[in-house]
C-alpha cells in the first residue's frame, strides 16, 4: 500500500538536505518542491478534466520566472543548471520541470512529455484525485512504494493539505506574509537584482519571523492526529543520524536499508551548526531575545521537523 508524507516547516533549516537523503532511498518517490511549484493554484475547488489538471502542472510559475528573468534564480531551480528545450525567455519553464522532474530523472523533458501524453486524457475528477493518480503513476514509473513531498516555507499549508489529503502523514520544515516597502519592486516584472544579492540580512527580523512561524506552525500541527505526525530536528540528525533516519524511514513506511543509512550519514553537513555563536555578543543577545517565544513553545510541544533554535 502506497503511503503519502509531507515534510513541512519554516525553511532554511536543513530540509533541502533531508530531501536529498530521502530521494536516495530506492523505495521513495521524492517530489521535491511540488507544492512550491504549483502554489495556491494547485488545488482548485470542484472537478477538472485531465487537460485542466495538466495546465496546473505545466504552466510556468510567474514568480519563479521573474526571478530567473532578473538574474536571481534560486539554487533549487535544477532545470536552469542543465537547460533543456524550455527557457524563460522563449517558452517559459513548466512549473513541474523547474524543480520536480530534474530531481527524479536526468531527462526531465522526456518525462514531461511522457506524463503529458497520459495526464491530458484523464477523466473529470477532483484535484485531490488527480494528484493521487499522478503519485500512483510516478510510483509505478519509478518502482517506488512511498511518496514524500518536501517544499520550503510550507508549514502554513498544513490545514490545506489535511483537507485535501486527510490520510497523509506529516514530518514537520518560512512563509513571508509581506515584504518591507523597499523590497516591493521584487513583485514587479523587472527589478534590480541588487535588491536580493547586495542586501544585508536582518538577523533580528528573521528571528522574529522564525518565532512567528514556529508558534503558528505548532498550533496547526497540533490538529493533526498523533499517529499521522512526527518530529525531526536537524541537530538530532547530526547527533544520532542512523537512529533518526531509521525512525523517519519507519514513519514513511520503508525499510531503513543499511546502504541508504550510510548515504544519509555521508550527506549530513555539520559545518554550519552553531554558526550564531560566532556573532558579536550584542547580536547573539538580540537574536536569543527575538527567538525566545518560539523556543518556549518548542520546549513544551513537539518541534516541527528540521527546525533549529538560536545557536
Amino acid at each position: 500500500m502506497r503511503t503519502l508524507t509531507f515534510i513541512v516547516g519554516t525553511g532554511r533549516s536543513g530540509s533541502t538536505a533531508l530531501s536529498g537523503i530521502v530521494h536516495a532511498h530506492p523505495d521513495v518517490l521524492s517530489l521535491n518542491e511540488l507544492l512550491s511549484s504549483v502554489q495556491s493554484r494547485g488545488f482548485p475547488e470542484g472537478r477538472l478534466d485531465g487537460g485542466e489538471f495538466w495546465r496546473l502542472l505545466a504552466d510556468p510559475n510567474p514568480q519563479f520566472e521573474r526571478m530567473i528573468r532578473n538574474g536571481v534564480p534560486m539554487p533549487e531551480f535544477l532545470y536552469t543548471r542543465r537547460p533543456g528545450r524550455f527557457a524563460t525567455d522563449t517558452t517559459g519553464i513548466p512549473a513541474l520541470s523547474l524543480m520536480v522532474l530534474p530531481h527524479l530523472t536526468d531527462d526531465p523533458d522526456g518525462l514531461f512529455d511522457e506524463l503529458e501524453r497520459q495526464v491530458r486524457g484523464w477523466p473529470d475528477r477532483t484535484a485531490a484525485d488527480h494528484y493521487e493518480a499522478l503519485f500512483t503513476l510516478l510510483c509505478t514509473r519509478f518502482g517506488r512504494t512511498a511518496v514524500v513531498e518536501r517544499s520550503g516555507y510550507s508549514l502554513h499549508r498544513v490545514p490545506l493539505l489535511r483537507k485535501v489529503f486527510p490520510q497523509a502523514h506529516f514530518v514537520s520544515e518560512k512563509q513571508i506574509r509581506a515584504l518591507p516597502p523597499e523590497l516591493s519592486p521584487l513583485l514587479t516584472e523587472h527589478f534590480d537584482s541588487a535588491l536580493v544579492l547586495d542586501r544585508e540580512l536582518p538577523l533580528d527580523g528573521f528571528a522574529a519571523l522564525w518565532t512567528h512561524l514556529i508558534v503558528q506552525g505548532v498550533a496547526r500541527l497540533s490538529d493533526v492526529p498523533a499517529p499521522l505526525r512526527t518530529t525531526l530536528a536537524y541537530e538530532d540528525l547530526l547527533d544520532e543520524p542512523r537512529k533518526e533516519l531509521s525512525r523517519l524511514a519507519a514513519f514513511i513506511g520503508v525499510e531503513p536499508l543499511p546502504q541508504w543509512l550510510d548515504t544519509g550519514v555521508a550527506r549530513l553537513d555539520s559545518s554550519r551548526r552553531g554558526a550564531s555563536r560566532r556573532l558579536p555578543a550584542a547580536e547573539i543577545a538580540a537574536l536569543r531575545e527575538s527567538c525566545a517565544p518560539g523556543v518556549e513553545v518548542l520546549a513544551v510541544n513537539p518541534r516541527p521537523a528540521c527546525t533549529d533554535g538560536p545557536g
